[in-house]
């Protein structure tokens, strides 16, 4: 039968899981701390913008293209 063991006992010199998980928090705070330099805004707009319009890339380009295409015939017009 299996049983669930939690190995870390300290003798064997094992991580202790608590410590560990407060390490890894402290750096992923420091890591979004110092990502919100000037930027942040722009990128976390290009982020949003990719999301909606990647699934979408195929309308994106005939929308681009038909647009295009519409500048020219009022620009040669």
């Amino acid at each position: 039968m299996n049983t669930f063991r939690f190995g870390t006992d300290p003798s064997k010199g094992e991580a202790d899981p608590v410590s560990t998980d407060a390490a890894e928090l402290a750096s992923h705070m420091n890591h979004c701390a110092s990502s919100h330099s000037r930027f942040f805004l722009v990128h976390s707009a290009m982020q949003s913008a990719h999301g909606v319009l990647s699934p979408r890339i195929v309308t994106v380009a005939a929308l681009a293209a038909l647009a295009s295409l519409a500048l020219i015939l009022v620009i040669a017009a």
